[in-house]
């Protein structure tokens, strides 16, 4: 008999059901291997027949290519001999584009492009009559495509399904993108169960779910309000290495609030702080919803041990004490700023810097240089870092390319020569920055004026220019420069791009929070603005008070807002 994990429910073929009926099911069979080894393979029930379908074992190439795999190209104007001789790999790879599975793949892309379900249905029905054999590749874009329909009776859905089960009785094996496609086919027929019972089979595939496929699931049952599940689903993320996001959380701040459970909404801000530091203008009203509900004025500690919240503040590095709510009655909310020493203009609470572990840069630093020396070309960068040491250490350090262009048409040296001698006066040793440009940017263009060739050979001749080699990116040379030499980085960059995600930790924005400087130019003189005294992050005060950051404003032109929220009376013992 199979236990309740082991089953998947996956609708039939019919069309005209707006609910999946009847039930199929998946249930896993061994199959012998060479290497002594078992492979769990599943086979389809029907709840209605005892006809089996089984997965035949797919051969090494079908991992390889799937289009080759399902549809193996014959050159039938040739004998049975030359029919067997191998194409070169050139004339292969021409042979599956200009193939009919070739070319179907090729307009469905074009479907999935323009987000055209209606064709991609109508090219997948003609393929079935004239008989293709679809890989992988064709059904997923097909079920991406059905699930991006909203509508819960819509037959595109019901397709989906159809389009699975053909996939299955096709012995095509499925992978991560497939069950994500159909985990967000069940969240929009309203079935969230579903949803997350393909997270199950997917994990049973080994197949390592993503955070897209527990999105449909856990979006699902926070908008049924069914926090309990939605909970489930959060803890098999935390159980996969799956990290949520700002939405994950927010969601499940939401649901939490609407089912007052207070523990899990400190538990959630918590991990905001932790995660996300400045949330959306969405989260803030999902933050502020629930400090103005009845629930939330009942929760906290009237008299509470000042000393421990004390102590867990320390614990934590400061910003934060993670000893519960405290304090009692009716929360006050309001949108508000910070002024230029951290102090609320709200409350007159004065916010805190949270320090930064000096072994934490030392990891960071390391972490950094072993992603660049993966992207860049190693031997160039071992070579800056050796004439960094050599050369080093800097005060600050200068994205010169950033500096040269800001609200310029054409790179200025005489704009970026201006915030060098800034930072020059501003420097405890009165020693020039380090300035990073690209070797063209020195040698080319604007760099042959005499007045910037005279320029750039002073910085050369101090030990203040580095140029980075052809064909290389200097965001990881400056970068690396600053966050080695534990200095200032002086550039607009928001370094949200890929390049700044592949270092894939929650130290990057706490660093760079405390040493960027920004720049803005008024009546054509640079105007430094120096990293903020006070953290900004979510912040639990020992008082019992709330300062959630948002991401609208930049402190730059716009003052950033804040969400106060703070109590009349907070007392202890």
């Amino acid at each position: 008999m199979l236990s309740r994990r082991s089953l998947v429910m996956l609708p039939s073929l019919s069309l005209t059901t707006t609910r999946p009926s009847p039930l199929f099911f998946f249930s896993f069979t061994k199959f012998p291997s060479t290497n002594s080894h078992t492979l769990r393979r599943p086979l389809l029930h029907h709840t209605t027949t005892t006809t089996t379908t089984q997965f035949s074992r797919p051969s090494p190439l079908f991992f390889f290519s799937s289009l080759s795999a399902t549809s193996p190209i014959h050159d039938s104007s040739s004998s049975s001999s030359s029919s067997s001789t191998t194409l070169s790999r050139k004339a292969s790879r021409k042979a599956r584009r200009e193939s009919p599975e070739g070319l179907l793949k090729l307009k469905l892309d074009m479907c999935s492009k323009h987000g055209d379900v209606v064709e991609a249905l109508r090219l997948y029905d003609e393929a079935l009559r004239d008989g293709l054999n679809l890989a992988l590749l064709h059904y997923n874009v097909l079920l991406y495509l059905c699930s991006l329909d909203r509508n819960r009776g819509s037959h595109v859905l019901n397709r989906g399904f159809e389009i699975f089960q053909a996939m299955v009785v096709n012995k095509v094996v499925p992978n991560e993108a497939t069950f994500t496609s159909l985990a967000r086919i069940a969240a929009a027929k309203e079935d969230p169960e579903m949803a997350f019972d393909l997270i199950k089979k997917m994990k049973g595939f080994g197949i390592v779910p993503k955070l897209r496929s527990y999105g449909p699931a856990l979006f699902g049952f926070c908008e049924k309000g069914m926090a309990g599940k939605a909970y489930e689903v959060d803890a098999d993320m935390v159980e996969a290495g799956v990290v949520a996001e700002e939405a994950e959380l927010s969601a499940i701040l939401k649901v939490s609030g609407v089912c007052n459970n207070a523990h899990k909404v400190y538990e959630t801000m918590h991990r905001l702080r932790a995660a996300v530091r400045q949330v959306s203008e969405t989260t803030a009203g999902v933050i502020e919803d629930w400090f103005k509900c009845e629930e939330a004025k009942k929760v906290g500690l009237e008299n509470w041990d000042v000393s421990k919240v004390r102590e867990g503040a320390v614990r934590g590095g400061g910003g934060w004490h993670g000893q519960g709510w405290l304090g009692s009655g009716e929360w006050r909310v309001v949108s508000t700023q910070m002024d230029g020493t951290g102090v609320c203009q709200s409350c007159g609470e004065k916010l805190v810097c949270i320090d930064i572990d000096p072994k934490e840069t030392e990891n960071f630093a390391s972490s950094l240089s072993n992603v660049a020396c993966q992207r860049e070309v190693k031997a160039d960068f071992v070579r800056f870092q050796e004439w960094l040491q050599r050369h080093g250490p800097f005060d600050a350090v200068v994205d010169g390319a950033n500096l040269g262009l800001i609200n310029q048409h054409s790179f200025k040296f005489s704009q970026l020569n201006m915030v060098v001698k800034q930072l020059r006066q501003m420097s405890p040793s009165k020693r020039l920055p380090l300035v990073i440009l690209h070797k063209n940017r020195v040698t080319g263009g604007p760099a042959q004026h005499p007045n910037n060739k005279k320029l750039l050979e002073h910085w050369k001749n101090s030990g203040a220019l580095y140029a980075t080699p052809p064909g290389s990116n200097d965001d990881w040379y400056w970068l690396y420069a600053a966050v080695s030499c534990k200095c200032l980085l002086v550039t607009n960059d928001e370094m949200r791009d890929h390049l700044f995600q592949l270092l894939g930790t929650s130290f990057f924005p706490r660093w760079k929070e405390k040493h960027q400087i920004r720049l803005s130019f008024a009546q054509r003189e640079p105007t430094l603005h120096m990293p903020p005294p006070y953290s900004i992050v979510i912040q639990e005060s020992e008082k019992g008070s709330w300062h959630v950051p948002t991401i609208t404003g930049d402190d730059l032109e716009i003052p950033r807002q804040w969400l106060c929220a703070t109590r009349p009376r907070d007392t202890s013992l």
